[in-house]
């Protein structure tokens, strides 16, 4: 059936298309301009007048004037733009708060400005249209099109408004998706996820969806509802879903257990997105890796996870990065945030053009003897170590068991099962075996009597959101941590009745 609206994707799709490459294909030049504009911008505000930035030429002296920072050493200037001060990180005031969770902090309050704004939605636009300009699909825009996001409920504080990020971007959905877009303002604003999720099953039971948008977590939930209610598969119910957009996780330790939900193999487009900015999209289908987003105002530095505690680690930009190589983060924005740790570490699958994935976080880390296990590590385990069999996995969790009733110390994988393994040692061992493979630390401990190999706790059935619901942070942009350093996620697992 011929539609207007799918037709005018395609065109459009190249357009934007061509644009991206032109940036895309000049990469440093567009990193230089992006640096050199920060700078001119932000020279009369408060931070910029504290850190000198009228004598800043080049990146060396912005690496001498302007230490790296998290939130905590950010809090000050963050604390009086709060307080309703303009010309602090930003010039003026910001348009909104991405209110986030913080783990030391207490709630983050992180500046969306007019400047920084339109990067999130574009990038997420940009997603969706190098998929149409790649495959040719544009049918899809004719359907329904659900985002699982927080609630767009903003509230104000000295007259900016604050939100989750997720129900900010709400506000901005463009006119032409409006008559597509589920769920209904009324079901988004549910504050309880679980009432949520149901009121959205109702909603999109008789539609005609096309494509399905969140983390895959929050999905999984929303799958799972749908299954029981029907007793079919997504992929039956909605027989033209042919497209799923994520984000905030990886997706590889879900893939299995969706396609078991779905039925069938559907496209998807991977999205880094956070309150932060937006950083990165999957921008082809057979590329490993998502494209950083070089031209979003957003100038990023990288420094390698393995000296980042070091007293001086050194600070490199894309010129100087990489393959295989573990890095943290680092962004100067416009949204006023200066030499920030996100917290995240990427490796680079490809430099030509710039992709990365997430490989974890730089707080969420096994070291506990020296191990340096990361989440990607952890991730890519658990994938092989299930290739080819019937097990499916729901959700996990792993930490260390420092002080064990007796033996040697372990690491500790808590794992919730769709289909559980008939035959569970074995499947510690092929995990095992990838770990050691992956990290030559783990296998030194392993092979030196320090440790002794992995071993599984069986969670329960809905037993992770449990224990999310039992902290208050079930649904809105919460996940589970892949990895801890201590044994807090562990502990609450086991005294809560949550293992087997």
């Amino acid at each position: 059936m011929f539609s207007i609206k799918s037709a005018l994707a395609k065109p459009f799709a190249f357009f934007i298309k061509r644009s991206v490459l032109k940036w895309a294909n000049n990469p440093i030049e567009t990193q230089d301009a992006v640096f050199k504009n920060l700078i001119d911008e932000a020279r009369d505000t408060s931070f910029g007048k504290d850190h000198e930035f009228s004598n800043i030429k080049s990146h060396s002296d912005f690496i001498t004037q302007v230490p790296i920072r998290d939130y905590e050493d950010l809090k000050p200037y963050v604390e009086r733009v709060v307080a309703g001060e303009p010309d602090i990180l930003w010039k003026g005031k910001p348009l909104y708060f991405a209110k986030t969770s913080g783990t030391t902090s207490g709630a983050k309050y992180i500046p969306i400005t007019r400047e920084s704004m339109p990067t999130h939605i574009e990038a997420a636009r940009n997603a969706i249209l190098m998929y149409i300009a790649e495959t040719g699909n544009s049918d899809f825009v004719n359907g329904k099109m659900i985002f699982l996001q927080g609630s767009p409920v903003l509230h104000e504080k000295n007259g900016i408004q604050l939100g989750r990020l997720s129900g900010i971007v709400a506000h901005f959905v463009p006119k032409y998706l409006q008559k597509n877009r589920m769920p209904s303002w009324e079901t988004n604003c549910i504050e309880d996820w679980e009432t949520k999720v149901e009121a959205i099953v109702d909603e999109t039971l008789p539609e005609n969806m096309t494509v399905i948008s969140g983390i895959p977590s929050w999905v999984q939930m929303y799958f799972e509802k749908i299954n029981q209610k029907t007793g079919k598969k997504v992929g039956d119910v909605f027989k033209n879903f042919n497209l799923f957009i994520f984000g905030g996780v990886n997706y590889e330790p879900y893939r299995a257990k969706f396609e078991s939900l779905i039925g069938r193999k559907v496209d998807s487009i991977e999205l880094y997105p956070a309150s932060e900015g937006f950083f990165a999209y999957q921008d082809q289908q057979n590329e490993r890796g998502m494209l950083l987003q070089l031209n979003s105002g957003i100038f990023y530095e990288f420094v390698e996870a393995e000296a980042f505690f070091d007293k001086d680690p050194k600070r490199v930009t894309i010129k100087d990065v990489a393959l295989k190589t573990n890095y943290v983060m680092i962004i100067s924005s416009t949204a006023g945030l200066w030499a920030y740790n996100i917290g995240d570490t990427v490796e680079f699958t490809s430099l030509k053009p710039y992709r990365v994935i997430v490989s974890g976080r730089i707080k969420h880390f096994i070291s506990a003897f020296g191990e340096h296990v990361i989440g990607k590590e952890v991730e890519q385990a658990l994938k092989e170590a299930v290739e080819g069999s019937n097990v499916e996995v729901s959700e996990f969790t792993v930490a260390p068991q420092i002080s064990p009733s007796s033996g040697l110390p372990y690491h500790e994988w808590f794992i919730e099962f769709e289909n559980e393994p008939e035959n569970l040692p074995q499947l510690a061992k092929k995990i095992e075996a990838s770990l050691q493979t992956q990290n030559s630390y783990y296998f030194d401990l392993i092979g030196g009597k320090v440790l002794q190999p992995l071993k599984i706790t069986v969670v329960k059935k809905n037993g992770f959101q449990d224990y999310m619901k039992s902290i208050g942070k079930l649904g809105g942009q919460n996940k589970i941590p892949r990895l801890s350093n201590d044994r807090k996620i562990a502990d609450i697992l086991i005294q809560k009745n949550l293992t087997k």
